[in-house]
């Protein structure tokens, strides 16, 4: 049979020639396009989500209260929580949110920038289309402007301020994480920083370039108290108290095992028959016997603790008394694995006497109460030289106020990260925004053609953080504005928006000098992902989405 005689084997089906698009995918899909039904409604929904977490930036900002689809209630600032947890369908706003995402896991920090600058980007170029530009001159000016911003007028802003020199020093730390604290949760940052550089250098390589793993620092919440109590423990804090009588031993060998401490069931079916009572006393007789062995033999290995990932059971426990060692319960294999980094010990799925490089060490093994709360603390004397991670004890009055305290704790210990990196600085609160903003106005007025209205309106959208921190602070954002403006155009490049200095006529807002600092590398991230995300977005002409799979 030929190739035209089986194409018409089969049932025919009318096609509607008439129908255009609509005739090529199933019944169900939705399709739009052109300027008014795909750019301007994308452009909408990116602006929507950016009005959402622009009154959230700065020091200042605002919590925003997300009930999440579990019934979780979740009271923070931070962008990237925020759109993570808003469960976004549109699929432009999606990619304002893939771009915080991404800008949080690189730096921690300026997740809010890159959503509030990408949605201010596409919010200026409704003006630009209503006077007759089209998408791809709107994507000309501001790939031009993103270029030129990034490369020539942003580098020379990190040589105002003085950047990390070593990454070891704990007050140059301090001055990288507290602006980064500050903007999480104000009034806690000169408790935090503290903590964050001392948990960071806590688990720095002694040799060669200063670095660490944001894995290295844990966070151990604990409902009760104030901030002010707070602390950190070189080394792992377990939040539950010892299976045995004993609660402290020094320079302790430890030992970790992925099982559980109890006797071993049999891979075959069995039955033992007993005929009398001296059977079962024997029986009896036996397994403790097997099981002491265990126990003696791990003992005369040397060791004092005893950590599983499982059960105990009564009688492994007796034994273990009987010792004199300690015994701790993980449920978790994450802690397990922990447990295992700050102590140097191998996690064995044999339940035995371990050898020497199965051993780990820890200087002081002590319970204790906090809060009410019996914890377990794995503290090496020296954090400097023998530990590999780092504890931070938090303390707070409320689960919600813990849980945004850890978040900031987060983005604290990436900043730190990035500062060992690059340690270059620019000036913080709008400072660096404003400066770029004039450069780039200066810059389209040499730019021929209809580029130049698309790089003024990128100039323009830089100007929505200083803006919106002003806003934030409840200063009046015109007179901000435009103060800070003849502050940059007179030459002062790092002058910035001081939410605490009102000045004389209550309406200036503006320091000379600010104090804030913003880190280089984070700022050129965020930046570059708001840039990508916006042209992204409008480099779309057509939006095709099918039937969702799934009953009603």
């Amino acid at each position: 049979m030929t190739l035209a005689k089986l194409a018409m084997v089969g049932p025919r089906k009318a096609l509607n020639q008439a129908a255009g698009a609509s005739m090529l995918l199933k019944k169900g899909h939705t399709a739009s396009s052109g300027l008014e039904e795909a750019t301007l409604r994308n452009v909408e929904a990116c602006r929507d989500i950016s009005t959402i977490t622009r009154t959230s930036m700065g020091p200042n900002g605002m919590n925003k209260l997300v009930v999440n689809h579990l019934g979780k209630i979740i009271v923070t600032s931070d962008c990237a929580t925020i759109v993570k947890e808003l469960e976004i369908e549109h699929p432009a706003a999606r990619m304002l949110q893939l771009a915080a995402e991404s800008q949080d896991f690189e730096c921690g920090d300026g997740t809010n920038l890159v959503v509030s600058f990408a949605g201010e980007l596409l919010a200026q170029t409704e003006n630009l289309f209503r006077m007759g530009l089209h998408p791809s001159d709107v994507v000309s000016g501001f790939s031009k402007a993103g270029d030129k911003l990034l490369n020539e007028f942003l580098p020379p802003l990190a040589e105002i301020m003085q950047p990390v020199s070593s990454g070891r020093d704990k007050d140059e730390i301090i001055r990288a994480t507290k602006p980064v604290l500050a903007a999480k949760h104000l009034g806690s940052e000169n408790i935090l920083a503290p903590l964050v550089a001392e948990a960071c250098l806590g688990t720095m390589s002694s040799t060669g370039k200063a670095s660490f793993s944001v894995e290295s620092v844990r966070v151990a919440k604990i409902l009760g108290g104030d901030v002010t109590q707070s602390h950190v423990v070189h080394g792992f804090v377990a939040l539950r108290g010892l299976e045995t009588t004993l609660s402290a031993a020094k320079d302790a060998k430890v030992v970790v095992f992925s099982c559980g401490m109890e006797a071993s069931a049999t891979e075959a079916k069995g039955t033992v028959l007993m005929k009398n009572a001296d059977d079962l006393k024997n029986y009896n007789k036996s397994e403790e016997k097997k099981m002491e062995e265990i126990i003696k033999g791990i003992a005369d290995s040397g060791v004092k603790v005893c950590v599983s990932g499982g059960t105990v059971s009564e009688m492994a426990l007796h034994f273990i008394e009987r010792y004199g060692m300690l015994c701790l319960k993980v449920g978790s294999k994450w802690e397990l694995r922990r447990l295992c980094v700050a102590t140097g010990a191998t996690a064995l799925v044999r339940l035995g006497a371990p050898t020497p490089d199965e051993m780990g060490h820890c200087d002081h093994v002590h319970q204790k109460e906090v809060g009410g709360r019996p914890i377990t603390v794995f503290a090496q004397s020296d954090g400097s030289k023998t530990s590999k991670l780092s504890t931070i004890v938090l303390r707070a009055s409320t689960s919600s106020v813990l849980a945004d305290l850890e978040r900031a704790i987060d983005d604290g210990v990436h900043a730190a990260k990035t500062a060992c990196k690059d340690g270059r600085f620019v000036p913080g609160a709008g400072a660096t925004e404003m400066a770029l903003s004039l450069k780039v106005k200066a810059f389209a007025d040499t730019c021929p053609g209809l580029d130049q209205y698309a790089i003024r309106a990128f100039g323009k959208a830089l100007e929505v953080v200083p803006r919106t921190l002003s806003e934030n602070a409840g200063l009046d954002q015109g007179s901000v504005i435009a103060a800070l403006g003849a502050a940059h155009a007179s030459g002062k490049a790092s002058a910035g928006v001081d939410i605490d200095d009102m000045g004389v006529d209550g309406a200036s807002g503006v320091s000379s000098q600010t104090s804030v600092l913003d880190l280089y590398s984070t700022k050129a991230s965020a930046l570059k992902l708001a840039i990508d995300a916006s042209l992204t977005v409008l480099r779309v002409d057509q939006i095709i989405m099918s039937k969702q799979a799934g009953g009603a």
